[in-house]
């Protein structure tokens, strides 16, 4: 079983992530399991979101406390949230930031991805300059970075979800999966 933990703030898209994602494995012939975990349920307040894969049904109902996987689409939340707690070792950190991979001091015993998600979003005319949509764009880099899941059933995924401005998402997706950087 494969356990991911998205981190960000309310508007970015986290939840909607999640469920992107939990359908791009799902037509792939995977079983999926996705929940959020809100808090002040408010624009800018921190929120998770979970995601489980597996082979075989799922049976397991609680969240998710030793991910493998942690997406993170704000970069602002390393300085209120300690990122890699709950994260299993050799597990991967996917960030959201324009810095490079080599600025962040996580333990070798994380793999790390960087994206500039928010630039790419901008870009593509997601969200706005001081509020941009990034969930499209992290999600390209994971089906880069983690080679679980395929670009093409995460473009499917936005097809049968995604209404609004789906040219947009489908084309930060693929420009993330280009541009992630990682150390692995």
């Amino acid at each position: 079983m494969i356990e991911v933990v998205f981190r960000g703030r309310g508007g970015q898209g986290a939840v909607i992530a999640s469920k992107l994602l939990a359908i791009a494995f799902h037509l792939e012939g995977k079983y999926v399991q996705s929940f959020p975990q809100y808090g002040g349920e408010r624009r800018g307040a921190p929120v998770a979101a979970f995601l489980r894969v597996d082979e075989r049904e799922i049976a397991l109902r609680c969240n998710i406390y030793k991910a493998d996987r942690l997406v993170v689409l704000d970069e602002t939340l390393p300085s209120t949230v300690t990122l890699n707690q709950g994260l299993k070792d050799g597990g991967w950190i996917l960030l959201n930031t324009g810095k490079p991979v080599d600025h962040f001091a996580f333990g070798v015993q994380y793999r790390l991805a960087c994206i500039d998600a928010g630039r790419i979003a901008v870009e593509e005319g997601l969200g706005s300059l001081s509020q941009p949509i990034v969930n499209t764009a992290v999600l390209g880099a994971y089906a880069r970075i983690t080679e679980e899941v395929s670009l093409e059933s995460i473009l499917a995924a936005i097809d049968e979800e995604v209404p609004h401005k789906p040219k947009a998402n489908r084309e930060a997706a693929k420009k993330a999966f280009d541009l992630v950087t990682f150390r692995s």
